[in-house]
């Protein structure tokens, strides 16, 4: 009689043994299904696109922003239009070499300065040159009805992670006998930080009274740049004005930066311009 009892019980659980295995999986994913299905689950992931993003130093966006703006012909200031030889014009050339200065139609990237943020922006920072000497005190702000701001990209084509996005202000051409004394004409400014690289504004100021090696060293500390050095040279022709002074900054690799701060006389234009 034991041993039947035990006979039958082994019977009943190799039953249940060969069910659960025909409908225990079965029954087990719809179990786990419910967990899952008709609920919002939520998880932390990384935004599309987004990841590890280069950082130049200071000193390589100067050095990446002047080879663009270097490798082609574009109009800057009324005083360079003054100061260029007949039968030639201002018209914009297809860019030479490896680097490409490029109108921006895709908009400011995340944390990037916007439109709407772009003339604000630019009055801040021409505060703080003023604030530090770099701009005489008297230069106006800028006025949406009266400039025009553009996003450009600079790159580098063989190395695209080495790229940044400048605005250029420009005061607008469309306003006939605009009253150009005391403003700012053109500026290239950091789309990130809103730093201006390089300005022209008229001025109350002339030549004798403006201290380029001050205005320098104060700009280079502003931009987060080593001391500059005096740039020599036996060509008497670098510029179309016998006032200015050159100074250099490491680029990248073994390349430097040539920056110059410079004055048109007759329309008392100050400039502080950056090139290879």
């Amino acid at each position: 009689m034991k041993f039947g009892i035990k006979a039958w019980a082994l019977l009943v659980f190799a039953a249940f043994s060969v069910m659960l295995s025909i409908w225990g999986p079965e029954a087990f994913a719809k179990y786990q299904d419910t967990k899952i299905l008709n609920t919002i689950h939520t998880e932390t992931v990384e935004a599309a696109g987004a990841g590890y993003r280069y950082r130049l130093k200071a000193n390589e966006k100067l050095y990446i922003l002047s080879r663009c703006l270097s490798s082609q012909v574009l109009p800057e200031s009324e005083s360079n239009a003054m100061t260029r030889l007949d039968g030639e014009e201002a018209l914009y050339q297809e860019p030479e070499g490896s680097y490409a200065f490029v109108p921006n139609y895709r908009g400011p990237s995340v944390g990037e300065i916007t439109d709407e943020q772009i003339y604000e922006t630019c009055n801040k920072t021409l505060a703080v040159l003023k604030e530090n000497g770099i701009l005489p005190k008297e230069i106006r702000e800028v006025e949406p009805a009266l400039y025009d701001a553009t996003l450009y990209s600079a790159i580098d084509v063989l190395e695209p992670r080495n790229n940044i996005a400048v605005w250029k202000m420009s005061l607008s051409d469309s306003r006939e006998n605009a009253d150009k004394g005391n403003r700012l004409i053109d500026a290239y400014i950091d789309a990130d930080d809103g730093k201006i690289y390089e300005f022209y504004v008229r001025t109350p100021l002339l030549w004798e009274e403006i201290d380029a090696d001050a205005v320098m060293e104060t700009w280079s500390r502003y931009m987060g740049l080593d001391s500059p050095e005096p740039y020599e040279s036996e060509n008497p022709l670098l510029e179309t004005t016998p006032y200015f002074k050159k100074y250099v900054f490491p680029g990248m690799g073994d390349e430097r930066t040539i920056v110059t701060v410079g004055f048109y006389e007759g329309i008392n234009e100050l400039f502080l311009k950056i090139s290879k």
